[in-house]
């Protein structure tokens, strides 16, 4: 699967999930469609804390279209932590991570491996 973006829609919303969830992390499950990000799931059983948020891998929704994770930093840290670099080859390819104050500017894409990429926010 090919992903060339991100829909605005969407990064809006991973946004205000940051705020809701504030001081606390969220975590969510990224979905594609047409080779954008279209979509999430929550995950029911997610536990959210200030320093993490988890889920089990077992009660993933079954999807050809998942693409990856996103979460919050409370903290404003848009870099990958050690537990971040465990946890994304478990669940996709791509992954965000917005952090505090939850603008259009603070968030961050990365690869599995933890290496930054470039995703195009789309219409």
């Amino acid at each position: 699967m090919a992903i060339r973006g991100i829909s605005r829609d969407l990064l809006a919303m991973l946004f205000e999930l940051g705020r809701e969830h504030h001081p606390n992390e969220f975590v969510a499950v990224l979905r594609e469609r047409d080779g954008i990000i279209r979509d999430l799931d929550l995950v029911p059983g997610t536990i959210v804390r200030e320093e993490s948020a988890s889920f089990f891998i077992d009660m993933l929704p079954l999807d050809i279209h998942q693409a990856g994770s996103a979460h919050s930093h409370p903290n404003g840290v848009l870099s990958p932590s050690p537990a971040d670099l465990r946890f994304f080859p478990t669940v996709g390819r791509y992954h965000i991570i917005v952090g505090y104050p939850y603008g259009e500017r603070d968030w961050r894409s990365y690869r599995a491996d933890g290496r930054p990429v470039r995703l195009e926010v789309v219409g």
